[in-house]
């Protein structure tokens, strides 16, 4: 069993709970508003296990949420993948969603790059270009060339990867988290059609948003 909560969350945890014992002492009325928002942060740094599916041409959503409309866009030009625009699916993460983030897809990562910038709502399309971000690339197990963003969004101010390059990884694996509503861009290499559509919901780590070929299999 893995952890109840992700330990980025813990020293968070712990000042919430100190505020709500002082607000405990002040006046009972604060207290009980410290001790909900202590559950809330709690919860918002949960950190379930996830079962993968065993889909090898499959890329799974890397984070939990909903889609925002599917379009067409240029890669992050710091991951060197060109201009040419590809299927970017976005996931668009409130702070009531969970926000670990897993990886896609079995295979290497080619390209970790960090970029400052501003912090527009995340549900906004120009989010992906002006937000600050954490962009990673990577060759998957069958050969495709894959992006996938980090992206902080209005209240966020913390993105965490533990990605490096040369790294080898597994699909569902955790990878990072982005802290208080954020989002997570996936870029399609060409001739990969997505599996989702605008309003849906992802499980990261369980919810397949695309497949190059017809494979089947059993959950991992």
């Amino acid at each position: 069993m893995g952890p109840l909560v992700h330990r980025e969350g813990l020293p968070i945890i712990a000042m919430f709970v100190a505020g709500a014992a002082l607000l405990w002492w002040l006046w009972l009325p604060l207290g009980i508003v410290g001790v909900v928002l202590t559950i809330w942060c709690v919860w918002f740094f949960r950190d379930p296990e996830r079962q993968t599916p065993v889909l090898p041409s499959a890329l799974i959503a890397p984070a939990d949420g909903r889609i925002l409309p599917i379009v067409k866009a240029s890669p992050p030009e710091e991951l060197g993948m060109g201009d040419a625009p590809l299927t970017r699916i976005s996931i668009f993460m409130n702070v009531f969603n969970v926000h670990v983030n897993r990886i896609p897809a079995d295979g290497r990562i080619t390209a970790v790059h960090y970029r400052p910038g501003r912090f527009f709502n995340a549900s906004f399309d120009k989010a992906s270009v002006h937000n600050e971000r954490m962009s990673a690339r990577m060759t998957t197990a069958g050969g495709l060339d894959i992006a996938f963003v980090q992206i902080a969004g209005l209240v966020a101010r913390r993105i965490r990867t533990t990605l490096s390059v040369g790294q080898e990884v597994r699909a569902g694996a955790r990878y990072g988290l982005i802290r208080f509503g954020s989002r997570v861009d996936v870029y399609l290499p060409d001739g990969i059609e997505p599996r989702v559509s605008e309003g849906d919901h992802t499980v990261a780590g369980e919810t397949v948003l695309a497949m190059s070929g017809q494979n089947s299999g059993e959950s991992r």
